[in-house]
């Protein structure tokens, strides 16, 4: 089974679980699924993730998901750029998403990290998700 979007692959698992209310949630590893579980762990909207492997020996990633009284803190994650539509902006337009509450992850030259830290550093790049 191919995959087009990994990184909308792991978004969505994370979501189902988070319906169920699963505690943790097993991807597929790749360095950018990496970078993006580092910006949500940093912003508090997972405990944590860890490298594991899966019978077959293929390298994984378990996610650690966070309920806040039995509500997932995850309230919605929506992918922005797609392989179809890539969507890129500059430092100054970085989208602030629900006045702040929320956090667009961005891919910049600096490495993937929140519209907050991509304003900060004064670089833009394509928005990969927001998270609220």
């Amino acid at each position: 089974m191919s995959v087009n979007d990994p990184l909308g692959d792991m978004l969505t698992r994370i979501r189902n679980a988070q319906m169920r209310g699963k505690s943790t949630v097993r991807t597929p590893a790749s360095k950018l699924r990496a970078w993006v579980l580092d910006v949500l762990q940093d912003e508090g909207y997972i405990r944590g993730y860890e490298a594991a492997s899966n019978a077959a020996g293929h390298p994984e990633l378990e996610i650690s998901l966070k309920y806040y009284e039995g509500t997932p803190v995850i309230r919605e994650l929506k992918r922005v750029s797609t392989p179809g539509r890539r969507v890129y902006m500059g430092a100054k337009d970085v989208p602030t998403v629900r006045q702040g509450l929320g956090v667009s992850i961005v891919s910049t030259s600096k490495g993937v990290m929140s519209d907050a830290a991509a304003r900060t550093a004064n670089v833009g790049g394509e928005v990969l998700c927001t998270v609220f």
